[in-house]
């Protein structure tokens, strides 16, 4: 089960900072290039809209980077087995559940895997 948190923590990490990179270099996120969603962000931009902060600013694409970074680090310390890396795990995939709706999906599956006492109990003693 740890490979599997490995693994879709790592998608969803990757692919945030990858999507922040190409939005501060581009001057955009991926977006749909064809078809009814052409140029729209996901229902994530709704949300962070909704609080005050513009989606395609600069701060929230260097967000997008440095949040995915230090999460893959985390992921480097869960693989590592690093006593502190499971809270880290935890707390970014709890912080990543506004990334409706693919990264909201990813971090309830991670959190569900993170929370088997197999798991924990590798981390927490």
């Amino acid at each position: 089960m740890r490979w599997v948190v490995v693994i879709a923590a790592s998608l969803e990490a990757a692919f945030m900072a990858v999507d922040g990179a190409r939005a501060l270099v581009v001057g955009d996120y991926f977006t749909p290039s064809s078809g009814e969603y052409e140029g729209q962000l996901g229902p994530w931009a709704d949300l962070v809209g909704a609080v005050g902060i513009d989606p395609r600013s600069s701060a929230m694409k260097w967000f997008f980077v440095l949040f995915g970074l230090f999460w893959l680090a985390a992921i480097a310390g869960f693989c590592l087995r690093r006593p502190w890396s499971w809270w880290a795990m935890v707390a970014f995939a709890v912080g990543s559940l506004w990334y409706l709706v693919p990264g909201a999906v990813i971090s309830v599956v991670v959190l569900a895997l993170l929370l088997l006492p197999t798991l924990r109990s590798g981390y927490l003693g």
